[in-house]
């Protein structure tokens, strides 16, 4: 059995291929995209880490004039297309621009590296300023993108301009590759200059891509479809291809088939349900992908160590702002959490017209942002579809609710710790006087109104089990100076849940709490609950303070506080 390496962080074609790394063979894109359709501008929508990249390097590698690509496609499903690979394969100029490093917490730092990035792509075409057919307007733009010296103003041009050299040097149209070409905006919102740096980018989309005479076809990645009137600026019908649309499903991510294949030549078969339970559950059009950063870092690691422990790999390549942005929102989505953390389905619109300056603005972007950007994903086999011929009883397919929920355990895991980050900020946030004066006051009444308060704010990722209720209880009694929380400590003769201590004032707190089945039981579980406290001493070793004693009864998000 040959040893695979896998290709963790390379996104470079040629390199993955010269070097025998392990490749998962998405040459079909090609055909598509060239043999099947004549769209002039066409943009993918995808999750970050689903090989976008790669593929646009791919694309580079086959169209490039500059290169012979012959042997780097051997053997793979494009090279059977013999008549679009001498049509097609190394006959084009080809441009490839990266925006996925464009990202500052200001927008000053955020436009030189934007500069930078287009003064490397200049350096890679110097050759052309040698060009006699260039004007001296152009030489001097040239030079100014070369050197990183172009104002605000003149960086909009800077694909317009390179396509028409390259265009009248080679005379043939150009290739154009813009990958992740909405980082920019992404960035820009989430720190605060989304208006100054959409403006640079509309007018380099606009000029590059509207009724360019120099490009052959273009092609974009990014996470999101950001509607049109907001950066595409009449743009003559492009093509959008979602991860809702059918077409190129394949194309993005690893499908079983695939998954298979790389199990079973890894010799790593017998961990595939671990890989299905961690990594799986996306759907893009029609098919079931898993996620291509995640699996290849998990077969690397296992490679090293047989008894590697799945990691959330793909959650840790990002903030995970929208999680947050939607928790600290002004809608009311604790039930729908809820249901989706359980395992259940809710029912969404999903807008496809999404901008970044808009994501708050309405309930339906946060869930379009979620879905578009792989928190969430459908229900396999649950695509809308058109259900009658009549043309007045046909919606449109955004007009009909997706069936959503979490993909993965890897992504369920990603909510669930956002959402205890989240509570236990929030709750540090909080005035908790009342609580506290309740606590040590012997108040067992205006306790339990107080926590019924903060249960009414938590999102259950527990399903009302009895360690959601730990958790909550042991996060709202923290964070106070002066008091020590200790959760499920040995005392008397057995262990309580949660005990508050204060040295200072020589007092202590005792929680000894029952999960409800239901409301009804509320009762006499809570008297179960003080009747524990003292049957098995939990007293017992706090000689010199006050000690207060309390029974809690929990049912969904009620509560029932009883003073032993």
């Amino acid at each position: 059995m040959p040893e695979y390496f896998m290709p963790v962080g390379n996104t470079d074609f040629k390199e993955i291929r010269e070097t025998g790394l392990y490749y998962i063979d998405k040459t079909m894109l090609i055909d598509q995209l060239v043999g099947r359709s004549r769209a002039k501008v066409t943009l993918f929508t995808r999750p970050r880490r689903f090989g976008k990249s790669l593929n646009m390097s791919m694309l580079q590698h086959f169209f490039d004039i500059r290169e012979k690509s012959d042997a780097l496609f051997e053997g793979l499903q494009i090279s059977e297309n013999k008549e679009l690979c001498d049509n097609w394969m190394n006959k084009y100029p080809t441009i490839l621009v990266s925006f996925k490093d464009v990202g500052s917490s200001n927008f000053q730092t955020a436009f030189e590296l934007l500069q930078s990035i287009i003064s490397k792509i200049y350096e890679g075409y110097e050759y052309l300023a040698d060009d006699d057919k260039l004007s001296k307007r152009q030489q001097k733009l040239f030079n100014s993108y070369l050197m990183g010296e172009s104002g605000k103003a003149g960086l909009t041009d800077c694909l317009y301009l390179l396509t028409d050299i390259m265009y009248h040097y080679y005379e043939k149209p150009v290739i154009l590759l813009i990958d992740e070409y909405d980082v920019p905006m992404a960035k820009g919102d989430t720190n605060g200059y989304y208006r100054e740096i959409t403006d640079i980018m509309r007018y380099m989309f606009s000029k590059a891509l509207k009724d360019n005479p120099y490009i052959k076809t273009a092609v974009l990645t990014g996470c999101l479809r950001i509607a049109e009137e907001s950066i595409f600026t009449g743009l003559n019908n492009p093509s959008i291809k979602t991860i809702v649309d059918t077409d190129y499903d394949e194309c993005f991510g690893f499908t079983n088939e695939e998954m298979d294949k790389l199990l079973t030549d890894t010799e790593l078969i017998e961990k595939q349900s671990v890989f299905k339970q961690w990594y799986d559950g996306y759907v893009f059009g029609n098919k079931e992908v898993y996620c291509p950063w995640d699996v290849l870092n998990y077969i690397d690691a296992l490679q090293k160590n047989p008894n590697a422990v799945p990691v959330n790999y793909w959650a840790n390549t990002s903030g995970n702002d929208v999680i947050r942005r939607f928790l600290e929102s002004d809608f009311d989505v604790s039930e729908e959490f809820e249901i989706l953390l359980g395992g259940g389905v809710i029912s969404k619109n999903i807008n496809p017209n999404i901008t970044y300056g808009d994501l708050i603005k309405n309930e339906t972007n946060l869930w379009s942002v979620l879905y578009m950007t792989g928190y969430l994903t459908i229900v396999p086999g649950s695509l809308p579809v058109m259900t009658s011929n009549d043309p007045d009883e046909v919606r449109g397919l955004y007009e009909y609710p997706f069936k959503l929920v979490i993909p993965n355990k890897e992504i369920l895991i990603l909510f669930e710790k956002t959402i205890a980050v989240w509570f236990e900020e929030k709750i540090l946030g909080e005035d908790r006087t009342e609580l506290f004066n309740a606590v040590w006051s012997g108040d067992a009444e205006k306790l339990t109104v107080e926590i019924c308060k903060f249960l009414g704010d938590t999102i259950s990722f527990h399903d009302y089990k009895e360690d959601f209720y730990h958790a909550f209880l042991a996060g709202l009694m923290s964070g106070v100076k002066g008091v020590k929380v200790e959760s499920n400590r040995e005392v008397g003769t057995g262990r309580a849940d949660v005990i508050l201590k204060n040295p200072r004032m020589a007092r202590a707190a005792i929680f000894e709490f029952k999960h409800a089945e239901t409301e009804k039981q509320m009762n006499s579980k809570c008297d179960e609950a003080v009747k524990q406290i003292a049957e098995r001493e939990y007293t017992f070793p706090f000689r010199e303070e006050t000690v207060y004693k309390y029974g809690i009864a929990f049912y969904q998000k009620k509560c029932l506080v009883k003073k032993a």
